[in-house]
Parts: C-alpha cells; structure tokens; sequence
C-alpha cells in the first residue's frame, strides 16, 4: 500500500467522481483508476461502487475515517521534515566540556544567534564521555569534547579537530613547587592532586600520562568546575593538570601560579610533552540540516581564533 492509493482513494471518496478526482489530483483518470484497483487488492475487498458515481461500500466507509488519518499524518511528516531541511527546527542542542564553554564558544554561540534567530540554542556543559553519550542517544546534534576513540568508531561520526594544546601544572603561588619552571613527572607524582571525575576526557589524559611514566597519580580530591578547581588549588596544598586554555584566568590570580610540565630526561623543554586535542563531533546525517551544518561551519573558521591567545600566554 502507498500513500499515493491512499490520497487516490480519499479524492474519489471526497469527490464521487474518477474524472474529477484526477483533476483535483493532476494525474490521468486510468491512472486514479489502476491506484484504487490496487488498493482494493491489497485489501481483499472493493471500496466503491461503480456507476453513474462511486459511492463507497461498507468496507470503503470504514476505511475512509482511517485512510484520512493516515494521509493527514503523512502531510504533517512531510512538511516537518522540509521545514527541516529548510533549517525551521525549533532548536539545536550542543554538549561541550568545561573549558570550552567558559572561553571558546561564546563568540560561535553569538554569531549562531544571530544567524539563526528562530532556532533556540542549548549548550550543556558535560564531561566528553558523557557528551558523546548523549549525542548517541541524539539528546545533543553536535559535541565539543577530547576525543575518545572507542566512542567515535562508526563509519557515521563526523570528527573535527579544532585545537592541540599543551597540559600544564596548576598550583598556589607559595607552593614550594613553584621554585621550578618546569616540573619533572617525578615530581608532579609525588604531589597530591585534584583531578576531574571520571568520564572526563582530562581525567583519562592524565591517568595514561602516568601510567606511561610507570607512575602513580595521588588522586586526592575530583571535582568537575574549572572555578572549583582554582578555589581548593588556592589553599595550598593540591596541583592540578589542567590544558592550558583553562588557566588564562589562573595567570592572572596572583594567588595562583602556572608551571610547564618538563621530559623526565631534558631540564628545558621547547614544547611540553602532553597535549589535550579537542574535536568537534557530529553525525553525517544532522550535516544535511542547514543550523547544524551552520554551527559546526562557525566553531571550525572561530575556534581557530582563538587559539594565538593560548600561545601568546604561554
């Protein structure tokens, strides 16, 4: 059965008349006649009574109030989905993590805005596991996240890289580490820590930078806020391994104090030896949406941006 049998049905009913039913249907007669004729096969039973007019059956009256239905549902799926594709949703959904929310997005988030009025822009800050969970589930169209590669396997995930930056060390400014520039993972693993919870894409970083030196991280605390973070680092006797991007706020507090993270082997160092990359991830099928496709195009030419502040306080 095809909708088309169904809509033929339905002006032959409305009508009483094959003529005029093609007319309101911009089709031929034969071809309204052979709609309805198989329509009556796939049910088993005729619709009309042929004569001077077709008035229908039994079965016909019973079917039509349904056939209406269908047909009214289809109209409305039909213009949904163009609106759509017209870029009419009524809203776009972005899960991102912490940091990019607090400095990097909001430029993208003002500029969407204005491009796109009518759409409501939702932005959820979440870990990147979490993130990427949600935009499975389809509960977000786009997240900003550290990438995770056993949740982005699919043929179907849409990946793009939007930063590579460097981790550095948090601490207070008269915490005794703060004597050197550049603090060594011998170091960095005799000191407590705070840490982000698990599910976090900075937590997993950190732990596998670790375990790489085959050293223990002295997790002592995890919180999941950058503010949080500053605010128990501030006491005096916690670090923190944070990217870099989210301590530009940290130079500035001069209770606090930022370090570079050394090679176990080279008292100085040109480029740290652990970065973060952050991504933009989506599915190919939301890219077919005009505001999705829109967004993803703002963080890519933005972000970038954003990047020579990282550099120029480093």
């Amino acid at each position: 059965m095809r909708v088309e049998q169904l809509q033929a049905f339905l002006a032959v009913a409305e009508t009483g008349n094959f003529q005029q039913a093609a007319r309101n249907c911009g089709v031929t007669q034969s071809t309204i006649s052979r709609q309805i004729q198989g329509l009556e096969e796939y049910l088993g039973m005729p619709l009309f009574h042929r004569g001077a007019s077709a008035k229908l059956t039994i079965a016909g009256e019973m079917f039509f109030k349904r056939a209406r239905k269908i047909c009214q549902e289809w109209n409305s799926a039909t213009t949904e989905l163009a609106e759509l594709l017209a870029g009419k949703q009524p809203e776009l959904c972005v899960g991102a993590i912490p940091s990019v929310c607090a400095h990097a997005l909001p430029p993208v988030l003002l500029s969407f805005c204005r491009d796109y009025p009518q759409v409501q822009l939702r932005v959820t800050s979440l870990g990147s596991d979490r993130a990427l969970k949600v935009l499975k589930d389809g509960m977000v169209e786009l997240a900003i996240v550290m990438p995770n590669r056993f949740l982005t396997v699919s043929s179907e995930i849409v990946v793009d890289l939007l930063l590579s930056e460097p981790i550095e060390v948090l601490m207070a400014s008269n915490h005794p580490l703060t004597q050197y520039e550049h603090l060594s993972w011998n170091l960095l693993a005799s000191q407590p820590q705070v840490v982000f919870k698990d599910g976090y894409g900075m937590r997993r970083l950190v732990q596998e930078a670790f375990l790489r030196q085959n050293l223990t991280l002295k997790a002592v605390l995890e919180l999941n806020t950058l503010d949080a973070f500053q605010g128990v680092v501030r006491q005096g006797e916690l670090i923190a391994l944070l990217p870099r991007s989210a301590l530009m706020q940290a130079r500035l507090d001069p209770t606090l104090a930022v370090r570079a993270i050394a090679d176990s082997h080279q008292e100085r160092i040109s480029s740290p030896p652990l970065t973060r990359e952050v991504v933009l991830v989506t599915t190919r099928d939301r890219l077919q949406i005009p505001p999705i496709a829109h967004f993803r195009q703002l963080v890519k030419a933005l972000y970038p941006q954003f990047q020579p502040q990282l550099s120029a306080v480093s």
